[in-house]
């Protein structure tokens, strides 16, 4: 991967921790958020690891999905 290409890449994961709240839920503490990411990571490696990434997988596709719609309504224009 080019270096410009991951540097895009690196900045939109870091985009999803902020989107998904962990950055204001933790009070932008970077050993809680690594914390965190390392026990979903684990989760996902689990004995019932395919089914916890299904379930991930729905909840963001619903959240991007519902994150589009907002997007899409048109807001009232005579303000």
């Amino acid at each position: 991967m080019a270096r410009r290409e991951r540097t895009r890449h690196l900045i939109e994961l870091g985009g999803l921790v902020q989107k998904a709240g962990l950055v204001d839920l933790t009070d932008d503490d970077r050993a809680t958020i690594y914390g965190a990411l390392l026990d979903v990571a684990a989760r996902g490696r689990s004995d019932d690891g395919n089914s916890v990434l299904a379930l991930w997988k729905r909840r963001g596709k619903r959240a991007f999905d519902a994150e589009q719609d907002a997007d899409d309504t048109p807001g009232d224009e005579s303000l």
